[in-house]
């Protein structure tokens, strides 16, 4: 029998980029160099609202060194870029929004020349109203950021009758919570090499989500062709969103080409800070009632985000909070109402959780008040409401029938039974709490919206099976995914695969690497694509051997006979070979949508995760440290099993910076932090003593859509979790992160809570 590792070895399997991550051996697209390299530094707007009165460059072109500055004046094409809108300007030419805006770009022998030479631009501004806060911004006589006004985008879902509704209540909540601005902390800053080739193409190598929409967007710039671009987009250091949109591809490819040199362009981290995207702040108020025996009868919200001073994907994301602001929950009667508005404040775009996290912490801080009100215990009030298996959608709309919202409440509440309140700290200042939320989201970009999906599988003269795809590996994991699934689905070694991602010119179109999509549209390619694939390469080795071809199978290194002789590699296989035509399979579809959809951007596959979070309080300072973090996630099949809790980890803990800790301030369009020395994120000292990650793989009978993605649903629920813990040490309801040590002493202090001091 050929020798196989079982599944379990191969889903434990470490990654393959994984020894050149730890060793430092593998080049990220920032380390790289080329031959005659320059490097580039992008002026920004000191003010958040401004007119350009005069941009002046002379003296900096004087400096020696500077080998190029661009302006607006240098953009042969669209003066703007957005992955939706393209509002945002690549160089302002009249006017600045906020303090990222770009105005110029300079291209210098050293980063210390060209640093140099941004302090010797001259920008004359005359000063605009600064707009910070979106309830302002929408008012009638607010100055228009933007042609047609301040408001970005409107969404709105509704069903029943939601004043009748709150008149058949028993009780009802009210309830208004802030979310915070939240950087995405990626190790890897912003940065690459953009290359003009000797034909007159351009490559750029800079980290993206989105190398084909990178593409289309940087030749309407650059007014070229999008074949005459080529987008390399792995490996990069992290992103979570943070790199969906453009970032410094723009001013790196208009610097090459003004100078016809390589430029290097990375940012440092306040730059970084300035010009990235953010999470979006949101202000989310909830009116929730229930009848006396605990059945919701209405729900109303209203959403408020601020997405800063450009679109990016600031409507998808509002889109996406509306719809998942009925959560988990059967809700005859609900109306939801949401915009995002325009600002002077950083822009906020693409983060891990998309709008989920905002609005499911607001959800489930009104779960825990309600069964507060009704005195039931908060996980059978949201089991008496929990959606069923063939229920509809938060909007109504048909999805694939699934018991995972049952599955991991249930898992989540068996963890709960081990779980003791008794302080485990001899101090009797420091007490204990626990709560569980729970959290439901929609993988894909949703209805309405264009979601290709595609791959290829090939059999290279090497004698290799190459697969490609146009996803991109920003440290999620995903080329261990596609390796195991090969593996699995072939029965061959690592050896025996090539894998060729995130590179325009060799790779098909497979959509973007967001919206926890990678990994099922993986698994969906490989299955459209593998009977055919195998076949074609089992007739192959029959022409060369002479044997069945119902004889033959693939396993370790090549062509096996009858499950127990190798009787030809796949090296052997591909030399005797040479001759015959190119072995390829390829598929291109659609990430599946729901039929019905009564919403642009609804979904039609769900994941759930459920979280138990015990905290300790500190009575005398307000610290609070979380003890246990346990997630239970239903979304099917796991495919590689380090990966997959790598990502539920990893997002508990970010979204564990989220609830205590982060927030990208800003005071009169300013960022308070502008770097890591003011801006805190969780160390290894921050991540609880217990964290167990549980895998509910079970799918429905006729479920044909394999495993959901898991990199955003780790985050959503862990806010809400912490903080019902928060309340149940302290006897404090907190609305707003990240929860403050300051508030929690105010609300212990105007309860006279003994202090212990």
């Amino acid at each position: 029998m050929p020798i196989q590792t079982s599944s379990l070895d191969k889903k434990k399997k470490i990654r393959p980029d994984g020894p050149g991550k730890v060793t430092g051996e593998l080049k990220y697209l920032t380390d790289l160099s080329f031959p005659g390299m320059l490097y580039g530094k992008i002026l920004r707007s000191t003010e958040p609202h401004a007119e350009i009165q005069s941009i002046s460059t002379e003296l900096a072109k004087q400096l020696p060194g500077v080998r190029a500055i661009v302006t607006y004046e240098d953009v042969p094409g669209l003066n703007g870029f957005g992955l939706i809108f393209p509002d945002q300007p690549v160089l302002c030419e009249d006017r600045v929004r906020y303090v990222g805006d770009a105005i110029a770009a300079v291209a210098a022998d050293t980063i210390e020349i060209a640093d140099e030479a941004l302090q010797l631009i001259q920008v004359v501004y005359k000063k605009l109203p600064v707009i910070i806060e979106p309830e302002k911004a929408l008012h009638p006589n607010a100055p228009k950021l933007h042609p047609d006004g301040n408001l970005l985008h409107r969404a709105h879902y509704s069903k029943g009758d939601v004043e009748k509704g709150f008149e058949l209540c028993t009780h009802i909540v009210e309830g208004t919570y802030e979310l915070p601005r939240q950087m995405h902390a990626y190790m890897e800053t912003e940065g690459g090499v953009i290359v003009p080739e000797v034909d007159g193409n351009l490559t750029v190598y800079v980290g993206t989500q989105h190398g084909f929409k990178d593409r289309y967007q940087l030749a309407r710039i650059l007014n070229m062709n999008e074949s005459d671009i080529r987008i390399v987009s792995s490996p990069m250091g992290g992103s979570f969103g943070g790199k969906d949109e453009l970032n410094v591809q723009p001013y790196g490819a208009l610097l090459a080409l003004a100078t016809n040199c390589p430029v290097k362009i990375h940012n440092t981290r306040r730059e970084s800070v300035r010009a990235g995207l953010k999470r979006h702040p949101m202000k989310i108020t909830m009116k929730t009632g229930v009848d006396d025996t605990g059945n919701i009868i209405s729900h109303k919200v209203k959403i408020v985000a601020d997405t800063g001073a450009y679109a990016t994907l600031g409507p998808a994301v509002l889109d996406f909070a509306v719809e998942h602001a009925p959560g988990p929950y059967i809700i005859p009667n609900i109306e939801i109402e949401g915009v995002s508005v325009f600002t002077n404040n950083g822009v906020a775009g693409e983060f891990r959780g998309f709008g989920g996290n905002q609005v499911t912490f607001a959800l489930e801080g009104q779960m825990d008040r309600l069964a507060e009100r009704l005195q039931m215990d908060p996980i059978e009030f949201r089991e008496k409401n929990l959606r069923q298996v063939n229920s509809p959608g938060p909007l109504g709309q048909k999805v694939a029938p699934t018991s995972g919202a049952k599955d991991v409440l249930e898992a989540i509440k068996q963890k709960l039974t081990n779980i003791t309140n008794e302080n485990d700290s001899l101090e009797k200042w420091k007490v204990t709490g626990t709560g569980v939320a729970i959290s439901i989201h929609g993988g894909g970009l949703g209805a309405g919206r264009m979601d290709p999906a595609g791959g290829r599988l090939s059999f290279t003269s090497e004698g290799k099976i190459e697969v490609a795809f146009g996803f991109e590996e920003c440290g999620q994991g995903l080329l261990a995914v596609i390796e195991t699934l090969i593996m699995e689905e072939f029965h061959c070694m690592e050896d025996d695969i090539h894998i060729v991602i995130g590179d325009t010119d060799s790779v098909p179109v497979s959509g973007s690497s967001t919206a926890s999509r990678a990994t099922s549209m993986v698994w969906n390619s490989i299955q459209r694509m593998k009977d055919t694939f195998r076949s074609k390469i089992l007739e192959r080795a029959t022409k060369v051997t002479g044997l069945p071809v119902e004889d033959l199978c693939m396993g370790p290194n090549g062509i096996w006979f009858k499950d127990d002789n190798l009787c030809i590699t796949f090296v052997e296989l591909a030399e005797k070979t040479l001759h015959e035509p190119f072995i390829k399979v390829e598929t291109s579809f659609d990430f599946p949508t729901s039929p019905d959809a009564v919403v642009d951007g609804s979904h039609f596959l769900y994941a759930f995760s459920s979280v138990l979070a015990k905290v300790e309080v500190d009575l005398l300072t307000g610290k609070i440290k979380v003890l246990t973090l346990d997630q239970a996630i239903a979304a099917g099949p796991v495919v590689s099993l380090l990966g997959y809790q790598g990502q539920i980890e990893g997002g508990g803990i970010m979204a564990l910076g989220y609830s205590l800790m982060e927030e990208a301030k800003m005071e009169n369009g300013h960022y308070v932090n502008d770097n890591f020395d003011t801006y805190l994120i969780p160390t290894i000292q921050d991540v609880p003593f217990v964290m167990n990650v549980e895998a509910i793989e079970k799918l429905q009978d006729g479920d044909i859509y394999g495993p959901r993605g898991v990199g955003e649903i780790g985050t959503i629920a862990v806010a809400p979790a912490i903080v019902k813990a928060i309340h149940d040490a302290t006897g404090c309801w907190i609305s707003k992160l990240p929860v403050s040590r300051e508030v929690l002493l105010e609300h212990l202090s105007s309860r006279g809570e003994k202090r212990w001091i």
